[in-house]
């Protein structure tokens, strides 16, 4: 979940729910703009139960505290996001299209294009990730994550579709370092090596496999992908 929506931490002990999540200011001033003042205070709370449990992964619970959320105040950019989250998570493709797609437009950002991707890969229609993948990359306000992030969606589209040589062109468009590993960097290592090998170059699949084992090996399934290439 990106950082913007993450509750912050309170002093409950771990493993405890929250009572109550502090939502960043920034969807406090969003929600003020968006609301009814008599409706605020429920949106907030509506919302603030939303990403607490998609934050416990449970989008079925968060689904109808956003789906209120949004219906209080429709034009609020974070509800319309959460919901769209909630959505994905459930696999209700077409629904988390509409709400993301609705969040983008009303904020002008690219920062969920990577799940609006990912839908539509999933709905079939892996010629429309490409573009969003696009934009994001030539988004200069856009985080390296975010760059990443929709380039392995694209470029996993493509590949389903065995566009191999095209797919591995969009990855080299989201810059790394050997020395530097986040997260987003080992799922973009893996994505390469994993089309390296689906297209026939073994050599340079190990290559991708084995910069991911040097940062972290216990990685994903890393180790058995290279003990299968030999």
């Amino acid at each position: 979940m990106p950082k913007s929506l993450q509750p912050r931490a309170g002093g409950h002990p771990k493993g405890t729910p929250a009572k109550r999540a502090i939502l960043p200011r920034e969807i406090e001033d969003d929600v003020r703009r968006s609301a009814r003042p008599a409706q605020q205070a429920d949106v907030l709370s509506r919302l603030a139960r939303a990403i607490d449990r998609l934050e416990r992964d449970d989008p079925h619970g968060a689904v109808p505290e956003a789906e209120r959320a949004k219906a209080l105040a429709p034009r609020s950019a974070s509800c319309r996001e959460v919901l769209g989250m909630a959505y994905y998570g459930l696999g209700r493709w077409h629904d988390a299209v509409t709400e993301l797609k609705a969040y983008k437009r009303i904020t002008g950002r690219t920062d969920q294009n990577h799940l609006i991707a990912d839908c539509y890969r999933a709905l079939g229609r892996p010629e429309e990730a490409v573009p969003l993948a696009d934009e994001v990359l030539r988004d200069r306000g856009a985080s390296n994550e975010a760059k990443a992030e929709a380039v392995i969606v694209a470029a996993s589209a493509l590949a389903d579709r065995e566009r191999y040589a095209e797919a591995l062109a969009l990855l080299a468009r989201a810059k790394t370092r050997d020395d530097v590993a986040a997260d987003y960097t080992l799922r973009l290592w893996y994505v390469r090596g994993d089309i390296l090998g689906r297209a026939g170059r073994p050599d340079e699949a190990a290559g991708e496999f084995r910069k991911i084992m040097r940062h972290d090996p216990s990685a994903f399934d890393v180790a058995e992908r290279l003990a299968a290439l030999g």
